[in-house]
């Protein structure tokens, strides 16, 4: 039985940015301990408690962390326990990204071990490369080896996270064909034992892919039949996406010691405006040309605590439409200027009339000049 994961990473508690197994290794062991029952071979925790771990057990103290379809984190799991690859798909800023970690620090203990996909991604940042001080006085040896994500995933049966794997160039994505066939890594330098990695229990591969974006690559059908697909989906719940806003951004807040809060009547309207703007029409049935921009509940995340921040430096500490309305204004403008057009006309046929009956909208109806500059 492995061990439970324990969020040790050295220097990771006073980061800027922990970790999900060093954020969360007080809930980690607690359902560890709950969940002392059998689990897959090399895993740190059982099925269940991987799936407590990211939706939340509220008797164990454990906190939802991904707010979705239950049934796709039921699915991802599976997955990972199969003789498959996970590909989570979606636009951007469905939590894609967040969701592979969480289940990497739940099945290995550790969700450090990642590729970062880009066009400049090359094959010796998968797998492996060299300290070329040792390579040339030694020649090719184990001690001159520098092991990849997918070499020490491999051998130390943990799951290797994948991000944005459409963005590599397609020969180096092809590179996975043969570790996920065959659960094998060759390192041809080498004799010896240590020529060929063979995948310890509790190796996989969780990688992510937008479907919108720009710069990706169509994936080899070799490769893809070695992953099993899952699509990530916005929220379309407003309740539930305005409790993910609020305690986002509550943590967030905290973390950068501010005590400026959003008041639920600023969140419904920040949720109210994403919603319009991501459907192109308003719950009583106004048209509004779509932006180019990804409206996702990560950018509504991202525009609340910029709200926040900037109420609670620049302004009086309370936050309001205004303070929203400048933050939503940069996120939509920020992938095309075109569609400061389509922002404008948001603000005269849905946020004007508004305005005239409910005060939160007056504030942002206050920006409108804004957009004229």
């Amino acid at each position: 039985m492995a061990p439970a994961p324990d969020g040790a990473h050295p220097g990771a508690a006073d980061a800027l940015r922990a970790p999900a197994e060093t954020t969360y290794a007080e809930e980690l062991a607690r359902l560890a301990q709950a969940h002392p029952g059998p689990r897959p071979e090399g895993w740190h925790l059982p099925p269940r408690a991987v799936r407590a771990f990211v939706l939340g057990d509220a008797e164990l103290g454990v906190t939802r962390k991904f707010y979705g379809d239950d049934a796709l984190v039921d699915r991802c799991v599976v997955t990972l326990m199969s003789n498959r690859g996970l590909l989570l798909v979606g636009e951007p800023g469905t939590a894609k990204s967040m969701l592979s970690e969480l289940l990497a620090a739940a099945v290995s203990g550790d969700s450090t071990l990642t590729v970062q996909g880009s066009s400049g991604t090359t094959q010796d940042q998968i797998t492996y490369s060299w300290n070329y001080a040792l390579l040339l006085a030694e020649g090719p040896s184990p001690r001159a080896l520098v092991r990849g994500p997918v070499h020490r995933a491999l051998g130390e049966g943990r799951t290797c996270r994948f991000e944005e794997v459409t963005r590599v160039q397609p020969e180096i994505q092809d590179v996975l064909i043969g570790v996920l066939s065959d659960k094998v890594l060759h390192v041809p330098e080498l004799t010896g034992p240590d020529a060929v990695v063979f995948a310890a229990p509790g190796f996989n591969v969780l990688a992510t892919a937008n479907l919108r974006d720009r710069g990706v690559h169509e994936m080899s059908s070799a490769l893809k039949r070695r992953f099993n697909f899952e699509t990530v989906r916005p929220i379309r719940d407003r309740a539930l996406e305005a409790r993910l806003i609020v305690e986002q951004t509550d943590a967030l807040l905290a973390r950068a010691d501010v005590e400026t809060r959003l008041e639920r009547d600023v969140v419904d309207l920040l949720v109210t405006a994403f919603h319009d703007l991501r459907e192109g029409v308003t719950a009583d049935g106004v048209v509004v040309e779509k932006p180019t921009a990804i409206m996702s509940s990560a950018e509504a995340v991202a525009v609340g605590y910029a709200a926040a921040l900037d109420a609670h430096w620049f302004g009086d500490g309370e936050v309001g439409g205004e303070h929203v309305a400048r933050q939503l204004i940069g996120t939509v403008l920020k992938d095309n200027p075109d569609d400061g057009t389509k922002l404008q006309h948001y603000f005269d046929v849905v946020v004007r009339p508004r305005a005239k009956r409910d005060k939160r909208w007056k504030g942002v109806l206050a920006t409108r000049g804004e957009l004229d500059r």
